[in-house]
């Protein structure tokens, strides 16, 4: 072999060692890079743990709670509202009656014909209407009217297949989904507006009032007979149809629950003890907290970061709003601290509130074998296209950390009030059934979440209490449940029953 083609080799050989040890530098870095990562997921789930010692710890929390805020206003965290409704529906019920539901960017208007007994519910419309922007901050008036005008247009369609008894005048439940002091069943003034609404004007103001005011000025001849909570709406809307529902829990955007307390129970509360001898309480359980709740640096993060730190802690463990955005933060870090996406981070996955829990639902219940899915939404959505297998499958894992913790919460808080009510035992001789209504796009739609929530209340419960404790979805509770809760409160009742 002569000189030049053995320098040659010697050069090649080099660059095949150069490039070989490129490639071993560059494996050592990415598998330190994986090691960081996958630490990084391992610290979360630790500090996310909720073995069932812990969940036992967060039922009696909430129960010490319930009790606290039962006692004396402003006693506890839990606002533990007493929201007036003594007469829950029993399904004798009958009439034509209205429900207006608003609680956002759109509200519904409703009307139901109850047959009584044996019929139920015989027919049902609906319509949803959405809020010009310019309404959400203008005036008070502007708003109410705009309300009113669009019921007053609903009723006008009514048709000859809903039949008001004649001389009576039309009755509404109105749910407003906004912080309100109830001081009747009919009457409540505005704490604060939320979900983008700001008319100063009406804060401090009874929203019955105002909105019949609006009524009158459209010459709407029609009165509002209940003003609900959509949780409370939810339970009258389960109890309607099954007698044994006791509690309702709304898990969606956000969370709260509600439940029948004994009026004697309840020692804030000044007036004559309703003829039923109950009351329901809306127990705004957002607002929880606790010492014993698995919180991380990240849940602490989001809460400093958000619209009302210190505020609603449990709500920002459970619910729809904040899922997705925890997983987003745990992401954030490893792309940070162990460039799990390659050496920059990707600029949309620093934008907060980008991964909504939908599409964090749909990663996490990716069955394909190369989960296309999770490639996909984090192709669309984080703009991220360079993941191999092995990186989305930490991703779901992280999905499944996140909601583990959310549902197993949310069963601790059920337990809670199992509890506050002697529900989560059997008595002696007592074949009891408890039924919980559930309603919220979360516990709808996110399959693992439910299937959770629902394991780890059983795991709590015990096989022989879970057998009498029934989660029931009850879908739209909150629209049907106001016109019900205006029917079980007539002024007309009295008549009815004579």
């Amino acid at each position: 072999m002569g000189k030049v083609a053995v320098g040659m080799a010697v050069v090649c050989g080099v660059a095949v060692a150069a490039a070989a040890a490129v490639v071993v530098h560059r494996k050592m870095k990415m598998s330190g890079r994986w090691i960081k990562a996958m630490e990084i997921v391992k610290q979360f789930e630790e500090k996310c743990g909720t073995p069932i010692s812990k969940l036992r710890q967060v039922a009696d929390a909430m129960t010490v709670e319930m009790h606290a805020g039962l006692a004396s206003e402003g006693g506890s965290k839990l606002k533990m509202l007493i929201s007036y409704v003594d007469n829950l529906p029993t399904g004798n019920e009958k009439g034509l009656f209205y429900a207006l539901d608003l609680g956002g960017t759109n509200f519904r208007v409703l009307r139901v014909q109850l047959g009584g007994k044996d019929s139920g519910i015989v027919n049902q419309q609906f319509e949803e209407v959405s809020i010009p922007p310019s309404l959400m901050t203008g005036t008070s008036d502007a708003l109410f009217d705009y309300i009113a005008a669009e019921l007053a247009k609903f009723v006008s369609r009514e048709g000859t297949d809903f039949q008001l008894t004649p001389g009576r005048q039309r009755e509404l439940g109105f749910t407003f989904s906004f912080p309100v002091m109830q001081s009747s069943i009919a009457s409540g003034t505005l704490l604060r507006w939320t979900k983008g609404f700001s008319i100063d004007e009406t804060v401090g103001q009874d929203v019955v009032a105002e909105l019949t005011k609006a009524m009158e000025r459209q010459g709407l001849d029609m009165r509002v007979s209940a003003l609900v909570n959509d949780t409370v709406g939810t339970l009258a809307g389960g109890r309607y149809t099954n007698n044994d529902v006791i509690a309702a829990v709304i898990l969606g955007t956000g969370s709260n629950a509600a439940y029948v307390e004994r009026a004697q129970a309840i020692p804030k509360w000044h007036g004559l003890l309703p003829k039923s001898g109950q009351m329901v309480i809306n127990m705004e359980w957002g607002n929880f907290r606790s010492s014993h709740l698995p919180l991380t640096e990240y849940d602490h993060a989001l809460d400093a970061e958000s619209l009302n730190p210190g505020e609603q802690i449990y709500e920002k463990v459970i619910s729809g709003m904040y899922l997705g955005e925890i997983v987003r933060r745990v992401l954030c870090r490893m792309a940070e601290e162990a460039a799990f996406f390659g050496d920059t981070v990707p600029p949309k996955l620093k934008v907060p509130f980008v991964l909504r829990t939908p599409v964090m639902s749909a990663m996490h219940q990716d069955t394909s074998p190369d989960l296309k899915i999770v490639a996909n939404k984090l192709k669309d959505i984080l703009e991220i296209s360079n993941t191999f297998l092995k990186m989305r499958k930490v991703i779901v894992e992280l999905c499944d950390i996140v909601a583990r913790r959310g549902a197993r919460l949310s069963a601790a808080g059920i337990l809670g009030i199992l509890k506050k009510m002697g529900r989560d035992t059997i008595k002696e001789g007592e074949k009891q059934r408890t039924v919980i209504a559930m309603d919220g796009g979360l516990y709808e739609h996110y399959t693992e979440y439910r299937k959770s929530l629902e394991n780890s209340l059983n795991e709590l419960l015990g096989e022989e209490v879970s057998e009498t404790i029934v989660v029931e979805h009850s879908n739209d509770g909150s629209g049907i449940g106001a016109a019900l809760l205006a029917a079980s409160h007539s002024q007309y009742l009295e008549m009815d029953e004579s």
